[in-house]
């Protein structure tokens, strides 16, 4: 037979009898948030003045931007070399193996003119072609037929003039000129096409 529960004396309150987390690790858990946040904030760069003060809008970031000359060209070949021959050629002008060759210290870009180079991105090229003493046999697009004769000059220039590249510049109406040559030639050109016309 169980024993009856105890009774509650008439007018006792009830206390409930759990214990409670000791304030401590109250404290050190908000010290520890505390400590990670500043940390977080000095070496994430999130809020960085560094990082975000020197612009406080896009027309501010704009005014830096060069507005003319050599460094205009270099920003506007940059920009169409990253967008059209970046994806193949590479970022550091290397090249990907199997797929499109370097022009860092290709004899194709650093040659004394650019008659040879123009003509590869406005036509494209097909069958073997011979890279820094390395044989390809890919064939390259037109990449530059659709392009305007400034945005074709200034990727040209930068290529001649980036990765080591020591060249000369290529001027809009040059690549006018080359434009106005080709007649009704739109065929891809062979390397022995290119290298039986002037540099």
């Amino acid at each position: 037979m169980s024993e009856p529960a105890p009774s509650t004396p008439a007018g006792a309150e009830l206390v409930s009898d759990r214990s409670q987390s000791p304030m401590w690790i109250f404290v050190l858990t908000l010290t520890l948030l505390y400590l990670g946040a500043v940390y977080f904030d000095r070496h994430s760069g999130w809020f960085d003045k560094d990082v975000y003060s020197p612009y406080a809008n896009a027309a501010m970031l704009e005014s830096y931007q060069p507005k003319s000359g050599a460094a205009m060209a270099a920003a506007q070949g940059r920009r169409v070399y990253e967008q059209v021959c970046g994806l193949c050629h590479g970022a550091d002008g290397l090249g990907k193996p199997g797929q499109a060759p370097a022009l860092a210290g290709s004899e194709w870009v650093i040659a004394a003119g650019h008659n040879r180079l123009a003509h590869i991105p406005l036509l494209g090229i097909n069958g073997q072609i011979s890279v820094a003493g390395k044989g390809w046999n890919l064939g390259m697009a037109a990449m530059g037929a659709s392009l305007s004769d400034s945005d074709l000059a200034a990727v040209l220039t930068y290529i001649r003039t980036s990765w080591g590249n020591q060249a000369g510049e290529v001027t809009a109406d040059d690549i006018k000129n080359i434009r106005a040559g080709l007649g009704g030639h739109l065929q891809p050109m062979s390397s022995d096409q290119l290298l039986a016309m002037p540099e």
